[in-house]
């Protein structure tokens, strides 16, 4: 923390941390159980008691920084409370803070009509439903999102949708009601005015999951990333966000915060990895000593603080200049922690991982759940040489 705390800001930390530590970090174990031997595809009933809590605590819906919607964080404030909640995979749904849902409603806040945000909105910031976005295909590099060739046609008072999208994540989640749905809606136009978003109910006929993918072996039931086809859906004209061709400017304003979240989420992951790692080699001996007189692990736990230390001040940087100058202007700074902070999260959950032995990669740690999570961010959201590729033509241009 670089910059002081509003008196809101610090008074939500410390909330949070201490809802954490009496509510989420205890039941860890009973979420992972009820996973693993009840019907994974259904809402996990000891989240949802958590999650009653922290409602009733006045610890929900805490994003929203331009909104009087959310807590009245700035995106630098909210960042620390991502932190927090990065360090449980239950935490960040307790408080309603989850992906894709934070981003989707503040999509709906930004560019929605009354309409949507009657039918949909509420509904999100209460908590009864869920919803995913679709945006990257299989057939395509999507990487470059003026490959995707999904269509959204107008006809009459409905637009027809066709195409096949994957990673479409939150889709296997039973409270999925609403999608958000990027295609062509002129593929004459300009580069990067031919796309459009459009809002889709999920039980609208011609939605089909044909799969749900696995990361790494896991399917992060109940919430699911799904192939799912698109077969002349039809909605309502109004459905369409903000208008034809708007579509990548939606997408700047929705990415930049995300980006954000998940990077403040992964330094909540390497903290407490480290701490694992630290609690591992203080407590097992090998060849008559602890671990913790290895020189190769304290060389592994410096590291670890140095890179977790450095990875925290750009992204905090980062949503500052957000708060400052905008999305826009802070572009540079976003792709800079969209790529390291997930690199240096990833480095601190192998030594954490090798520190643990075979420990490390079963189940009895969060270790390889996190690794896994952890390396598909670094193509989540624009893969890092895309990125990388950007941050270099600015600075190029910048050094004539």
């Amino acid at each position: 923390m670089f910059l002081p705390l509003s008196d809101r800001a610090r008074e939500l930390l410390e909330q949070v941390g201490a809802f954490m530590d009496e509510h989420v970090y205890p039941n860890e174990a009973r979420f992972n159980e009820e996973i693993a031997t009840g019907d994974r595809w259904q809402p996990v009933p000891v989240l949802e008691e958590v999650k009653a809590v922290a409602r009733e605590h006045g610890l929900w819906n805490l994003f929203l920084p331009e909104s009087e919607l959310g807590a009245g964080l700035t995106n630098y404030e909210y960042a620390h409370l991502c932190e927090q909640m990065g360090r449980s995979p239950m935490a960040p749904e307790s408080f309603n803070c989850s992906a894709p849902d934070t981003g989707n409603m503040e999509v709906i806040v930004r560019y929605g009509t009354e309409e949507h945000r009657r039918r949909w909105l509420d509904p999100l910031l209460a908590g009864e439903i869920r919803s995913a976005f679709a945006m990257t295909e299989p057939a395509v590099a999507s990487s470059d999102a003026t490959n995707i060739a999904s269509s959204i046609v107008r006809d009459g008072d409905e637009y027809v949708i066709n195409g096949r999208k994957w990673w479409t994540s939150g889709i296997g989640d039973p409270r999925c009601r609403i999608l958000i749905f990027m295609g062509k809606t002129d593929p004459s136009a300009p580069r990067h005015r031919q796309q459009s978003m459009i809002l889709v109910p999920r039980d609208t006929p011609g939605v089909k999951v044909l799969r749900l993918l696995s990361v790494f072996g896991y399917d992060h039931a109940p919430h699911g990333h799904g192939e799912v086809e698109f077969d002349d859906v039809r909605v309502p004209a109004s459905n369409l966000l903000l208008g034809e061709g708007r579509g990548f400017e939606i997408a700047q304003g929705r990415l930049g915060p995300g980006r954000i979240h998940h990077c403040m989420r992964c330094i909540g992951v390497a903290e407490r990895a480290l701490e694992l790692m630290c609690e591992r080699a203080k407590g097992r001996v090998a060849f008559g000593t602890t671990l913790a007189e290895k020189g190769s692990l304290r060389e592994d736990i410096a590291k670890s603080r140095m890179e977790i230390d450095q990875a925290r001040l750009l992204t905090l940087y980062a949503a500052h200049k957000m708060d400052e100058v905008g999305n826009k202007e802070a572009r540079n700074e976003i792709a800079e922690i969209k790529v390291i902070a997930p690199n240096v999260t990833q480095r601190v959950l192998d030594r954490a991982i090798q520190a643990h032995g075979g420990m490390g990669v079963c189940q009895d740690t969060l270790l390889p759940h996190w690794w896994a999570a952890n390396r598909t961010l670094r193509l989540a959201d624009g893969p890092d040489q895309v990125h990388m590729e950007a941050i270099a033509k600015r600075e190029l241009a910048r050094n004539r």
